[in-house]
């Protein structure tokens, strides 16, 4: 007779969840024909390597054998989505070798900010692959894509088709430069609050441009919990007036949840604006933020030490990085990975693990932390009726 009263309980706990997810179990799948990712390096396939050289080895170790121009041991969340839209992994926009856009192009870059940046990258500043270039270079793709695909022979098979673009998912992983780059530069918490405003209005821009360009399915990330990060808490520790049960900087974390709550009043806008397209406000802070909260049950260690790296308390050194040569005591040392990067969540002070960046696709893959609570596969719907 005991148990009763628990089976009782349990049904009403879930009883208004049952309800929550019957229109979405409703929903019928998208079939995307091709996927277009914005960003940064969070979502970077070889846009930056393209551009300003390729990553040396060890990144890719793990999945690829070889660098292939992530900023990872391995794959990537937007890796994780294109095959889970049933789609091969999707090349960067700016490599000219080897790419074959029939399904998609990615122009996401590492370094990349929402706003135009204020200094060149090679100034200690950002990529200058910005979110408006990258809409604008999305413009120019359709555009030259569908004129070049007209001429037949090869082109014909490495291009999307122009139907291809309407019915297509738009992803979005962009944010965490232009808070951190505000913390780098001298700025106060208070002072990088006040920019969110601002870079939302351009983030605002750039998705209603493409919008215009015919985009109708759009799949939005919010900022991880940049204050865990090595080469946050290597940096600006020493800014950070309290740090967490886990050794985060509660301050950084803190502008992160202010930035992604804006954002999530931006989407909310956007879905009002552009009531024939659907938005998805996908929560992968909460995500990350308990892997790394939680690291020993979900099988990882050492949560904010770097696999590939070298010295200090996150094995993260901002004169050397991952695959670069310190000298050490008249020593050329080799910086390398850890002896298993499955076990670790941060790749190299800055990006995840492949092993994380795939825990973090499982947790949102199925609409768990989106809203509306939408199924990456259903998420050209609208709303969930």
């Amino acid at each position: 007779m005991e148990s009763q009263p628990r089976v009782f309980s349990v049904f009403f706990i879930l009883l208004p969840v049952l309800f929550t997810l019957k229109p979405v179990l409703g929903l019928t799948e998208c079939h995307f024909p091709a996927l277009f990712n914005f960003g940064d390096s969070n979502s970077d396939t070889g846009g930056y390597s393209a551009a300003f050289g390729m990553a040396p080895p060890p990144d890719g170790e793990t999945f690829f054998g070889a660098p292939v121009g992530r900023y990872s041991d391995g794959r990537l969340i937007v890796d994780f989505i294109a095959k889970g839209i049933g789609l091969p992994y999707i090349d960067a926009y700016l490599n000219s070798v080897g790419t074959n856009f029939s399904h998609g192009a990615n122009f996401a870059t590492a370094a990349s900010t929402i706003r135009e940046p204020v200094s060149a990258l090679f100034q200690g500043g950002v990529s200058p692959f910005s979110l408006d270039v990258q809409s604008w270079q999305f413009d120019q793709f359709l555009n030259r894509s569908q004129t070049t695909a007209k001429q037949g022979g090869v082109f014909k098979d490495l291009l999307p088709k122009e139907d291809y673009f309407p019915r297509a998912l738009y992803t979005f992983d962009i944010g965490q430069n232009d808070l951190t780059s505000g913390f780098f530069s001298g700025l106060t918490e208070d002072e990088v609050i006040a920019t969110i405003p601002d870079i939302l209005n351009k983030f605002t821009t750039a998705v209603q441009n493409i919008y215009w360009e015919g985009g109708r399915s759009f799949w939005i990330h919010n900022t991880g919990p940049f204050g865990c990060l090595p080469y946050v808490l290597d940096r600006l520790l020493v800014k950070a007036a309290q740090v967490d049960s886990v050794g985060c900087a509660t301050p950084f974390n803190d502008v992160a949840q202010q930035f992604n709550s804006k954002l999530k009043e931006t989407v909310d806008q956007l879905r009002k604006d552009f009531p024939l397209a659907a938005f998805t406000y996908v929560d992968v802070y909460s995500a990350k933020y308990s892997l790394i909260h939680q690291a020993r049950k979900y099988g990882f260690e050492h949560p904010l030490r770097a696999c590939c790296g070298y010295g200090g308390a996150y094995n993260y050194n901002q004169q050397v990085g991952c695959g670069g040569t310190i000298v050490v005591n008249g020593t050329d040392i080799l910086v390398t990975s850890c002896k298993n990067p499955s076990t670790r969540i941060n790749w190299d002070g800055v990006h995840y693990t492949e092993a994380a960046n795939k825990w973090v696709f499982d947790q949102i893959v199925n609409g768990a932390l989106s809203d509306p609570p939408i199924p990456l596969k259903k998420a050209c719907h609208r709303e969930a009726h």
